[in-house]
């Protein structure tokens, strides 16, 4: 049993070594970064937007009785560019982690 405990502890155990990640292409780090980019566009317009239809609401003339509808109209575009811009954002944060992880 001590022959045994000896030739155990004598052997070298293997490391376990993290499998190294494929190289990315050149081609395909460009279209990473061409995702970010295009993601970063489409969060800066809709922040864009966002900025106008908060003036818009900011207008204390559109809570007047008469113009219920109008007012009602627009903050259904401001509620579906606010779900657009966090879809947006997802969206952007998803790219540039594939691409941080492309980088290694």
């Amino acid at each position: 049993l001590g022959d045994y405990r000896r030739e155990i502890l004598s052997e070298p155990t293997p490391k376990t070594a993290k499998p190294k990640a494929k190289p990315v292409s050149k081609d395909a780090l460009q279209a990473l970064r061409s995702e970010v980019k295009t993601c970063e566009a489409r969060v800066a317009k809709l922040e864009a937007m966002r900025e106008k239809l908060s003036k818009k609401l900011a207008d204390p003339a559109l809570y007047e009785p008469s113009r219920v509808n109008e007012m009602e109209t627009w903050q259904k575009k401001y509620a579906e560019v606010m779900d657009g811009v966090d879809r947006a954002e997802a969206l952007w944060m998803a790219a540039a982690e594939k691409l941080e992880k492309a980088k290694g």
